[in-house]
């Protein structure tokens, strides 16, 4: 038998965690790794969190699952509370991103299907975009990598520039239903959307009756330095898919929707076994508890800030190497002159630094959120000396 055990979907590294101290990883072989990856921006509390876990211990003691024919006190819970904090005023819970935009994209259609219009099914999406690797998200995405081996689509989605208002305007047509898009586009290389853009796209779906749908799996809940993203652009969505950070490491996703967007989402159109289980509804609430006020995002906020700071000081010393820093709160972005994966892997192997490579050249700079300036301090110790030492010819 030539084949792993785990279908060989993923190019694992050499490296193998086996516990989790606060921001650190430490592997089999005892050696401490500073995690300013968390998971691909999930671990936003770090690891071996003390609330987290015991919220975690005390649900699993009394209920894990149950089926969603009954009742919801913990779900109902939850919900209530993310209604509170966001536009939103209904939330389906999935187990992950990709089914958060899967019933996103299911919202959105059903608004129109509701209303007698079937018609109105075609969402514009944006170029380098990345929302799942279901059939449903990988369709959403323009990016040929994620297709092969996949075909046929499904229909249903039209690919515009990212950051192109021009060219949303003229994609609108007879079977648009709305717009998918990240404000801040995460695997695409860390790219926020301009103002005039996302103003612009809630003008055009007020204009037309159509749905704005955010992607905020990777730069919502704290990411970006507010809860969600799209508070910094002064506007309301109709639609948002959420996950990673939500959980803090416990598989966790929701779609958030108005109760008008949400007017063809009636029983029986949508489900999940395992979405909004206790346990899951237990590690939402820990993480909401620690990340959803003033004080905290503040601390987002002043870390991303000295992180970029430090960053655009450094990144002049390597000139022949980095080009720019982007993104918002702690969702940066270091853009390379040089593919940037033999970078990451000269990180972790000889400096004992994680991190993750975007689109566009990008490394993904993604730590948890509870970092401190100690942690940023042996962030660019590690960053200076790989940047010494690396020879980009060499991980060729």
């Amino acid at each position: 038998m030539s084949i792993t055990p785990l279908m060989p979907v993923y190019p694992r590294t050499a490296f193998r965690p086996v516990e989790g101290d606060h921001c650190h990883l430490i592997g089999e072989d005892g050696r401490r790794y500073l995690d300013f990856a968390a998971g691909i921006a999930v671990n936003i509390l770090g690891h071996s969190h003390a609330g987290l876990i015991g919220a975690i211990q005390r649900q699993a003691e009394k209920l894990m699952h149950v089926s969603n024919l009954y009742g919801s006190p913990q779900g109902e819970h939850f919900a209530q509370r993310l209604v509170d904090l966001t536009f939103a005023d209904t939330v389906f819970f999935t187990n992950s991103g990709a089914e958060a935009v899967e019933c996103a994209i299911k919202t959105a259609r059903a608004y129109h299907s509701h209303a007698g219009n079937d018609h109105k099914y075609e969402l514009i999406t944006y170029k380098n975009a990345f929302h799942g690797r279901t059939m449903g998200t990988i369709s959403a995405s323009n990016q040929e990598k994620m297709h092969k081996g996949f075909l046929p689509l499904l229909p249903g989605f039209k690919y515009v520039d990212f950051d192109d208002l021009d060219g949303t305007k003229a994609a609108i047509g007879p079977n648009t239903a709305g717009f998918l898009i990240e404000p801040i586009q995460g695997e695409g290389g860390i790219r926020p959307a301009s103002d005039e853009f996302m103003r612009g796209l809630r003008a055009l779906a007020d204009e037309h009756d159509l749905m704005l749908v955010l992607d905020e799996v990777q730069c919502g809940y704290a990411r970006s330095g507010t809860f969600y993203a799209y508070e910094q652009y002064g506007i309301e969505p109709d639609i948002v898919a959420t996950a990673k950070g939500i959980g803090g490491g416990f598989p966790l996703g929701a779609c958030l929707a108005t109760e008008k967007a949400a007017r063809g989402m009636v029983a029986g159109t949508h489900g999940s076994t395992y979405g909004g289980n206790p346990l899951a509804m237990a590690a939402g609430e820990a993480v909401l508890d620690v990340v959803a006020n003033d004080e905290f995002l503040a601390h987002v906020r002043k870390m991303g800030e000295l992180i970029r700071a430090r960053l655009q000081q450094f990144i002049g010393n390597y000139p022949e190497l980095f080009e720019e820093v982007r993104g918002r709160g702690l969702m940066l972005g270091l853009k390379m002159k040089v593919e940037p994966r033999g970078f990451v892997a000269h990180l972790r192997d000889n400096h004992q630094l994680l991190t993750v490579s975007g689109g566009d050249n990008t490394l993904r700079v993604v730590p948890p959120l509870v970092i401190d300036e100690g942690h940023v301090d042996e962030f660019m110790e590690k960053l200076s000396a790989a940047a010494a030492s690396y020879d980009p010819r060499g991980a060729m």
